[in-house]
């Protein structure tokens, strides 16, 4: 998968994603969204397990938090573990995770090494995300493998909510998941 860029559907809007292992396809990710380098990408998966070797004692809240929201629109930010690449984190001590609710998603990760991509939403900086596989073909079918959704299941188009828990819970983003 090396230099590989994915686009793909999610639950709430199409996303860009690779390897968080292969720095030449993040800093690809980056290029092709001319997105600021102090801005993270996030590590997302189809499964919790999959995710929990990238942070570093996670809190038995945000544990309960993501057995309760995950697979859904929530990403949680927590202090990342050794394993987790310098190169997505902007350099921030902590990483966003999350388990979309798309089967296609889900089928996407069981294929690459690893079962975890590194992303962020599909779109140039500052610009509304694909809406859909036609829209992102037309923009980004040159710069990454756009995975063709089977079946179509369009996204809410919402943002996913974003808390931490490092060093104190707070919500950093309400979106789909009502959190207080």
């Amino acid at each position: 998968m090396s230099n590989k860029v994915y686009a793909f559907e999610t639950d709430t809007v199409w996303g860009f994603g690779c390897s968080p292992q292969d720095d030449e396809a993040i800093e690809k990710i980056y290029e092709i969204k001319n997105r600021d380098r102090t801005k993270p990408l996030i590590l997302m998966s189809n499964s919790l397990e999959h995710l929990l070797p990238y942070v570093e004692n996670p809190p038995d809240e945000a544990l309960d938090l993501m057995q309760k929201h995950f697979p859904g629109a929530l990403t949680v930010v927590l202090k990342k573990s050794l394993l987790c690449p310098d190169s997505i984190c902007a350099g921030f001590d902590t990483v966003g995770l999350r388990v979309p609710a798309h089967q296609g998603f889900w089928t996407l990760c069981d294929s690459v090494e690893g079962k975890v991509l590194a992303t962020t939403s599909a779109n140039i900086s500052n610009e509304p995300p694909c809406a859909d596989y036609e829209e992102c073909c037309e923009k980004f079918s040159s710069v990454a493998t756009v995975i063709k959704p089977n079946p179509p299941k369009a996204p809410s188009g919402a943002a996913s909510t974003v808390v931490t828990f490092y060093p104190e819970f707070k919500v950093l983003r309400q979106g789909d998941v009502a959190l207080g």
